[in-house]
């Protein structure tokens, strides 16, 4: 997505219908909020990785309907003139509150608000759920696989299974986020500057009559990017071989011993194993060995823990679609409306399902910090009139098991939301992508490992405070309409 493009209709029918409702009752301008969370984490994780603002920022800053979308809309026979008219001078004129990209996210929570007139607050939902839906599952993906890797550069290597070219773009965005390396997306480098790796494919070695001519070839046009892919014909008997004849014919006389080579078939422990000795004795023991192939967080953690020998990983399919989890389920939900005299109405959507009855209210998520350690305890959600200022003790309580709480007393308090847009103004800077990178490391750093363990996670709450979680019972038993 480019900063210039206009997704004004990127958006469900029924947010029209519902916008054009909306004007003809003369509710248009009746500002409401909205909250932006998700229900569940992917592969039973502990956290996920927020990602996706900026592609928000750009949509919202771009927000406008075209003379032919006002005709196509004419042309259903289903909106109000005065309404299509009211389109054609669009802009969005609300607030929008947001986590930063890169922060760890935990169900529940209110990631994104918006606190908009009704039409606008209506219009931008899908967008703001289709961005935060994808970029967020494809971060929490590469998240695990980065953290399974163990240090080991991971490089994003899936355009070609993405859904779609935006989906290997911002997938490798949202991979760099979370700590890929790399990727194989040029033009990822060229809209979003993340770094690009990639030397030769299978077909490299075929057009050639013989394999040690292909790589004694692209050693001598690519000396200081060389990675021989060894497993086009036999890995041991053949393509390790040839690849130490021509690293040693061709790149050693050149004073160059920085290369690698490529495995992506086979028993990748045993083949790894079997290869680094090869290259010890042959003297290139500054030779990495990098591995491709179907990878993930959990084939990754078995190649290591059986000894396999690989100094670096390109993951393709499972992280670019997250294949094991691939659907996010972030949802967005009106939680209050604001009246003429600015009293705010909460507003709740109640179901038979637990997790789907929402938290009502305009409200604030801060995250809870241990003053000793420095590691995040909880995230607290609060209204936002509540004053929280870390003085005095807080009390943490599971919003459901109720008779599972705590007090917390030394303690750090820190709101997680900024603003994004006020009065439609946009007041954030964006970041670059090394600084949203760098910032969610740190972040995930200050979790606790148990969070963040792959199998049977330790849960992080995420905790009401008491005044919103007397709000929440009183609106259930209906006492507050």
């Amino acid at each position: 997505m480019l900063n210039n493009e206009n997704y004004t209709m990127l958006c469900d029918y029924y947010e029209l219908t519902m916008s054009n409702g909306y004007f003809r009752l003369g509710r248009g301008k009746e500002i409401t909020y909205f909250d932006v969370f998700f229900r569940s984490i992917p592969d039973g994780a502990g956290y996920a990785v927020f990602a996706g603002l900026e592609q928000i920022v750009n949509y919202i800053k771009n927000l406008r309907f075209t003379e032919e979308d006002i005709a196509l809309l004419r042309s259903k026979g289903q909106f109000d003139e005065a309404f299509l008219s009211y389109l054609s001078t669009f802009r969005f004129t609300g607030d929008i509150y947001a986590m930063k990209e890169g922060t760890p996210i935990f169900p529940g929570e209110p990631v994104i608000t918006v606190r908009a007139p009704a039409i606008e607050a209506q219009l931008i939902e899908t967008f703001i759920l289709l961005s935060f839906n994808h970029q967020s599952l494809i971060a929490t993906k590469a998240s695990r696989i980065v953290r399974a890797a163990q240090g080991r550069p991971v490089a994003e290597f899936g355009s070609r299974r993405a859904q779609g070219a935006s989906g290997a773009i911002l997938g490798a965005r949202a991979a760099y986020i979370a700590g890929c390396s790399s990727t194989a997306c040029t033009m990822a480098e060229r809209d979003h500057n993340i770094p690009t790796s990639g030397t030769m494919a299978h077909s490299w070695v075929q057009m050639f009559d013989d394999e040690y001519t292909a790589f004694c070839e692209y050693c001598r046009l690519y000396p200081n990017n060389v990675t021989l892919l060894v497993d086009t014909y036999d890995a041991l008997h053949s393509g390790v071989p040839n690849a130490i004849r021509a690293i040693k014919e061709v790149l050693w006389p050149m004073g160059i011993r920085k290369y690698a080579i490529r495995l992506d078939s086979g028993d990748l422990a045993y083949l790894t194993k079997k290869i680094r000795k090869m290259l010890d004795e042959a003297d290139l023991t500054d030779c990495k060995i990098v591995a491709t192939n179907s990878l993930d967080e959990n084939l990754i953690k078995t190649l290591l823990s059986q000894g396999a020998q690989i100094d670096a990983f390109g993951v393709g399919e499972r992280l670019i679609c997250s294949k094991s989890s691939p659907v996010f389920g972030g949802v967005y939900k009106l939680v209050a409306i604001e009246n003429q005299k600015g009293e705010i109405k909460p507003k709740i959507k109640i179901s038979e399902n637990i997790e789907k009855i929402t938290n009502p209210g305009y409200k604030k998520p801060y995250r809870i910090f241990d003053k000793e350690t420095g590691q995040a305890i909880a995230d607290y959600i609060a209204l936002e009139d509540e004053v929280l200022d870390g003085k005095e003790p807080i009390l943490l309580f599971d919003p459901v098991a109720t008779w599972k709480h705590k007090t917390v007393y030394d303690y750090t308090i820190v709101p997680l939301q900024i603003p994004v847009f006020i009065g439609g103004e946009c007041v954030y800077e964006l970041p670059t992508i090394d600084e949203i990178r760098a910032y969610c490391k740190e972040q995930l750093d200050l979790l606790w490992d148990e969070v963040k363990r792959f199998d049977n996670p330790h849960r992080y709450y995420v905790d009401l405070s008491e005044k919103l979680w007397t709000l929440k019972q009183e609106m259930l038993r209906g006492r507050v309409q």
